[in-house]
């Protein structure tokens, strides 16, 4: 059975982010299934929440209900995590069906939704990941639904680790990461790729209804804080001017997350590295596209991110001369 938990985990990766999906490929086997099948269930939390799938096409009422929605979440993953997690050797195999029997009965009346919840249940009890970080996740969705507004970088840097930063810390813990100065650094890659998230999607948010560059960036280069003004294409520019700000704040996030690179084995190091390289290059298209790159999906060109997976490889095999980045300042993550 978790074969096929883990097989639905990389359909689900593939489909909802082929950057991911490229980076995970150099990945030893167990450590690809584990982070596929956390995947999964981020991406499928994420949807729900939002009304989309795979991070696409979002319904134009997604509003209406998501505090409901919110509540099937938690309630399903509690019941998910019922099971006590306990150590296991490195690469051991768990029971996914004695996992799976104490699930809520409930939740077989959709086969898809029921293994995306069996496989977060394997993934957590195998790899003893501590249940509160499932919750700090939800907790970023629970600030989607309560519509919170970001004024300050403070505030999206806090948003940033409930709906990122902490994945980062789930995706170290199954690689085998237990160190709290490596878990920070893993979280500071998380929010690096929110950053970069949100500076890419100012428009297509704004047409959502949402906006996620903190209002004091947006004051400080003559954007409006209002998401019908910031859509508006005589806006962009200003916009842009603060997305580059944003993605200026991110810089300092992933040269702390090359820093924690050092600590973890040579395959998994080259798969972050490679995460880390294409997700950065989404940043990069914007600056070099300007306004302008918001009239299409930012991001590389599938030759791009083939090149830039097999450069990765390099400074992986050099990780220990990896330079110490200083996190004076930075985010500081619930312990």
């Amino acid at each position: 059975m978790t074969d096929a938990l883990a097989q639905q985990g990389r359909e689900s990766i593939e489909a909802g982010s082929k950057s991911f999906a490229l980076a995970s490929k150099v990945l030893p086997p167990r450590i690809r299934d584990d982070a596929s099948m956390l995947y999964a269930w981020c991406r499928y939390c994420d949807d729900v929440i939002d009304g989309q799938e795979m991070g696409h096409g979002q319904i134009a009422d997604y509003r209406d209900g998501q505090g409901e929605r919110l509540g099937i979440l938690l309630e399903r993953t509690r019941n998910a995590l019922i099971v006590p997690p306990a150590p296991t050797r490195a690469g051991a195999q768990i029971d996914a069906q004695a996992v799976a029997s104490k699930l809520d009965p409930d939740m077989g009346r959709d086969e898809r939704v029921d293994g995306i919840f069996r496989g977060m249940a394997v993934v957590f009890e195998r790899n003893a990941v501590p249940h509160r970080h499932a919750f700090e996740l939800l907790r970023g969705f629970e600030m989607d639904a309560a519509e919170r507004t970001y004024r300050t970088t403070d505030d999206i840097l806090d948003y940033s680790y409930h709906v990122a930063g902490v994945v980062g810390v789930m995706m170290a813990m199954i690689m085998g990461v237990r160190d709290d100065p490596t878990l920070d650094r893993a979280s500071d890659l998380g929010l690096a790729f929110q950053l970069t998230n949100i500076a890419r999607d100012v428009i297509d948010d704004a047409r959502a209804g949402r906006v996620f560059v903190p209002q004091e960036l947006l004051l400080k280069h003559g954007a409006p804080v209002e998401p019908d003004l910031l859509m508006q294409p005589q806006n962009w520019r200003a916009a842009h001017e603060a997305a580059v700000e944003l993605l200026d704040v991110a810089e300092g996030y992933y040269a702390s997350a090359r820093t924690g690179i050092r600590h973890l084995p040579f395959r998994c190091a080259w798969a972050i590295t490679a995460a880390l390289k294409v997700y950065r290059e989404i940043g990069e298209v914007l600056r070099r596209g300007g306004p302008e790159a918001w009239q299409d999906r930012v991001g590389a060109g599938t030759g791009r991110k083939l090149a830039l997976a097999m450069m990765a490889g390099g400074p992986a095999m050099v990780r220990a001369r990896a330079k110490d980045a200083p996190r004076d300042g930075f985010y500081a993550r619930p312990l």
